[in-house]
């Protein structure tokens, strides 16, 4: 659960987890928790502008007010629904590459229900915009969904996620990034809705190509999924 696991902190302490955070997961990037831990010790102050914003948005306080998590109990009907929609897409990408909405990790360092849900919130809904802007798993797709995820939320984590992972490239993926993958992320952040306003779950079963115009969404360049 969201506060079961949660952890209060001092200053000092927040800073210490901050960078033995950061150093781990430079050093082993699979860290999913290293990562969530730096996120949510250096994220305070962005996670309290996304509450806010979500408290003006009407479907984001039904989100607020609802809490839902994205589970397989929640979102396994996602798999039954027809090819076209955006929970078939969800689905698909899930299945074929071998994920579960159940692997996110809790949220330990945040010090309020709310901002732990909002955390967590940030945390699950990643799967979905991989779908939407139509981006691998890989380190490319991954560095470019990060630009997008900085310019929605203004986490200090994404920006280091980007820098560390540009630092990981081959030639040709530091090429494609930066040529085509960056300035194609900046503009589809600032042209697309406020992502964590939306409550995915309810538009499972529309269209994929509708809720992206209706969202703004504007698609990766289809060269990421060769690198």
């Amino acid at each position: 659960m969201i506060g079961s696991a949660r952890v209060r902190l001092s200053g000092w302490q927040q800073a210490a987890v901050a960078l033995g955070s950061a150093v781990g997961a430079l050093v082993d990037p699979r860290r999913a928790d290293l990562i969530a831990a730096l996120g949510e010790t250096t994220g305070k102050l962005a996670f309290e502008k996304v509450l806010e914003r979500m408290k003006r948005s009407q479907e984001g306080k039904a989100i607020l007010l609802e809490r839902p998590r994205i589970i397989s109990a929640n979102v396994g009907h996602a798999w039954d629904l027809p090819e076209n929609t955006f929970g078939a897409a969800y689905a698909k990408f899930m299945g074929s590459r071998n994920f579960s909405p159940d692997d996110r990790p809790p949220v330990r360092f945040l010090d309020t229900e709310e901002l732990a849900y909002v955390a967590m919130r940030a945390r699950e809904v990643h799967d979905f915009w991989h779908t939407l802007f139509d981006l691998p798993a890989n380190l490319l797709g991954e560095s470019a969904l990060k630009v997008i995820e900085f310019q929605q939320m203004h986490l200090p984590m994404c920006f280091m996620s980007v820098i560390g992972g540009s630092a990981r490239f081959n030639s040709k993926q530091r090429s494609l990034f930066f040529e085509h993958y960056l300035p194609w992320a900046l503009r589809a952040g600032m042209n697309c809705t406020d992502l964590m306003c939306i409550y995915y779950e309810r538009h499972f079963d529309e269209d994929l190509d509708v809720v992206r115009r209706k969202w703004g969404i504007i698609p990766a360049p289809p060269l990421a999924a060769k690198v």
